[in-house]
């Protein structure tokens, strides 16, 4: 097996900020991930982060360059394919949950497995397994509403385990959360990394996050400036 789970090629991208005028956020990034750890993406804002997140993870398109997720090249994918390939392969967690509010944990965590055709019996006994991994299977019948902030965003992490995708990204994932609960969250990435062998590629302001990172990348002014600063 390839030891990168993405190998990125020449990412460049623009932004029209006016009739005449474009901005180039990404400068011609290239960049490799491995499988089985916690890479971080960090540097000041509007310095590309979430911008090269999003064109990594297939939910933006490059102008110029070439992804390889897992050896597949979703610039090649229509958005069909491309839908379907991350719903099996990439999990998501943001800033905010998004978690849908008339459906309860497990239900919320249940969706992406419907989605990829799992009977609805099975894709529940998988959420509950997650909602344990979590901590929160005590939760398991409760709604959005009836969990605190750090309990829904651990219901998101859950959600974006649910189909064993090969890579997690997350776009500052406790961003939102007092510092107890960004706690719990950076100690269940450690776990999942640690005892599940999950892959993660995360972009944080937060120095506590970022000390969890195997690899560390630094974006400025739209291109990576050193490669590499390992933790």
């Amino acid at each position: 097996m390839n030891e990168k789970i993405i190998i990125a090629e020449g990412i460049r991208k623009s932004f029209r900020i006016s009739k005449n005028k474009s901005l180039e956020i990404l400068k011609g990034i290239s960049l490799e991930i491995d499988y089985g750890k916690i890479t971080m993406i960090v540097g000041a804002s509007g310095a590309g982060k979430s911008t090269l997140l999003h064109i990594l993870s297939g939910l933006d398109k490059p102008d110029v360059g070439k992804i390889l997720i897992d050896g597949k090249d979703i610039s090649k994918m229509s958005d069909t394919q491309l839908s379907k390939f991350r719903n099996k392969k990439i999990g998501f967690i943001f800033q905010f949950h998004h978690l849908l509010p008339e459906f309860t944990a497990e239900e919320n965590i249940a969706i992406p497995m419907m989605l990829d055709g799992k009977p609805y019996s099975k894709a529940v006994e998988r959420s509950r397994e997650l909602l344990k991994i979590v901590g929160l299977l005590d939760r398991s019948s409760h709604k959005p509403a009836e969990l605190s902030g750090g309990e829904q965003q651990r219901v998101a992490v859950a959600r974006a385990l649910s189909n064993n995708p090969s890579i997690i990204f997350a776009d500052e994932p406790t961003g939102n959360l007092d510092s107890a609960n960004g706690e719990i969250i950076h100690s269940l990435f450690k776990e999942l990394k640690t005892n599940y062998g999950f892959t993660f590629l995360i972009v944080s302001h937060n120095p506590e996050l970022i000390r969890l990172g195997d690899v560390v990348h630094e974006i400025k002014d739209g291109i990576i400036i050193d490669g590499n600063l390992s933790t």
